[in-house]
């Protein structure tokens, strides 16, 4: 079962991933920001009587991680990341400040994780790729047996993300792109941070930004 939430002003997906034969889940980029929106996310794992084994950030952008605290504090979970988006996530409270939005809660990452790694929950698992550009640290969560991939802010349905940022760069997101999701089948579906999802083989098609011609980044 893959569970979208769109949250937060910047309306970013956060997903439940959980393991249909024995409940166990994760949590992806818990973007939840109020009150309200933690509530949500909660009422979800408890209702389905989920067993939450891990909290994964593909990125640490501020949109991608105002629920961490609340995550880890209700389910007693550690928190994951890629050293090289940890400047990112040290930012985060700086970056509020600067929208103007308040309530953020800090909160540590208790672990690293790179390429090659595996989170295996129940029956399912997901791979890690390292797929930089957006963040320096960004990464991708990929399941070969159900044919889907978590991207993060990589690459959107008609679209990619922005390279206008602090810390990323546009050529790595190409290269990323182009070695890391168009090289996959095209009939996996990419769950995207946000909008709707799609596909490899929809984008490889059609996405103007990756043929070469001028987009609309987000």
């Amino acid at each position: 079962m893959i569970q979208a939430f769109e949250f937060s002003p910047f309306s970013e997906n956060t997903y439940v991933i959980a393991d249909d034969a024995t409940g166990e889940a994760v949590i992806i980029d818990p973007g939840c920001y109020d009150q309200a929106e933690k509530e949500a996310l909660g009422r979800f794992v408890d209702s389905h009587n989920l067993t939450v084994k891990y909290l994964l950030l593909t990125h640490a952008h501020l949109d991608h991680v105002f629920g961490v605290a609340y995550v880890k504090r209700k389910f007693g979970v550690d928190a994951y990341l890629h050293e090289l988006d940890r400047v990112i996530y040290n930012d985060v409270p700086t970056r509020c400040a600067l929208y103007g939005l308040r309530g953020y809660e800090p909160a540590e990452i208790d672990k690293y994780l790179k390429e090659g790694d595996q989170f295996t929950f129940g029956t399912t698992t997901l791979d890690v790729v390292f797929v930089p550009g957006h963040a320096p640290g960004h990464v991708a969560f990929i399941n070969h047996k159900d044919r889907y991939v978590i991207g993060g802010d990589v690459l959107f349905k008609g679209s990619v993300g922005r390279t206008d940022l602090p810390y990323c760069n546009h050529a790595d997101l190409v290269n990323s792109i182009r070695t890391q999701f168009y090289t996959l089948p095209d009939d996996y579906v990419v769950y995207a941070g946000h909008m709707a999802s799609t596909t490899i083989g929809q984008e490889k098609r059609t996405n103007p930004f990756v043929q070469g011609a001028s987009t609309q980044e987000r």
